[in-house]
């Protein structure tokens, strides 16, 4: 077994690869390049298909969602979940695609919900870099460059997390170290329920960003049951002029099959 120790926030790392799970089958079944991190939060034992490509960090896309939550409720340019933004009228389709089931005013939880960006940029111009800077530092959050001339540097940009700087972020959102109120984290956790069962719930968030001539497919978050607590990072990068229609479906598709071979989900 290979180990790979590392220090990042106060976390002491041991990746390791079980020789008896091929975790890399389910990124070969949809013949897409990536990688899944897992941190079995019991035992403190990280485990991922990709020791290397854990480390390396991309814009996070909408995964973002989860901290920018967290800073407008902060920050008070929002006062809850429920507070309504107000669409701006128009959006570059050619940046985001048509959605036009989005246009629209909503509230940050559906927002949230149906990850619709305009919202959140709305919310980034009232909050402001250097607000942005000023948590994200805190936080230890990715590289906190945001020297793009884009209200949006979460999709475009130099801005970028590694898959196990997610987690990390994770792991201080689920125990409420990092610098917002418990209130907030409340509420975000509640937000970011995608999935409840008789043994598990699994909260969490997607992102897709089409910078750069790639399409870098997210999807973040943890899994809470009884027996365990288990947080997961999964990326998906491929060139753009690659056609796989199923790309979107597939960053939840691998994680699943992935947490069902484990036994952390049924």
């Amino acid at each position: 077994m290979r180990k790979l120790v590392l220090v990042l926030l106060s976390i002491p790392i041991l990746f390791k690869v079980d020789a008896q799970q091929d975790i890399t089958q389910p990124f070969k079944d949809c013949g897409i390049e990536g990688s899944i991190t897992i941190y079995d939060y019991a035992t403190r034992q990280w485990i991922s298909s990709d020791m290397r490509d854990s480390q390396y960090p991309t814009l996070p896309a909408s995964t973002f969602k989860i901290i920018n939550s967290l800073i407008a409720l902060e920050s008070e340019v929002i006062t809850s979940e429920n507070e309504i933004i107000k669409w701006p009228g128009s959006i570059d389709t050619t940046k985001y695609g048509y959605r036009p089931d989005t246009y629209r005013d909503m509230s940050m939880k559906e927002a949230f919900e149906l990850s619709a960006g305009w919202a959140y940029i709305e919310l980034a111009k009232k909050i402001g870099k250097d607000t942005y800077k000023e948590f994200l530092t805190k936080c230890n959050y990715g590289n906190v460059d945001l020297s793009i001339d884009d209200d949006d540097f979460w999709n475009f940009g130099n801005f970028a997390i590694s898959p196990l700087n997610q987690i990390e972020i994770l792991i201080g959102v689920y125990e409420e170290t990092l610098p917002f109120s418990k209130e907030h984290f409340s509420t975000l956790k509640a937000i970011m329920i995608e999935e409840q069962t008789d043994t598990y719930t699994i909260r969490a968030k997607t992102g897709w960003t089409r910078d750069g001539g790639k399409d870098t497919g997210w999807w973040v978050g943890y899994v809470e049951r009884e027996e365990g607590l288990y947080f997961f990072a999964t990326r998906l990068i491929k060139d753009r002029s690659i056609s796989t229609p199923d790309f979107g479906k597939c960053r939840k598709k691998i994680t699943k099959a992935i947490l069902k071979q484990m036994k952390i989900i049924e």
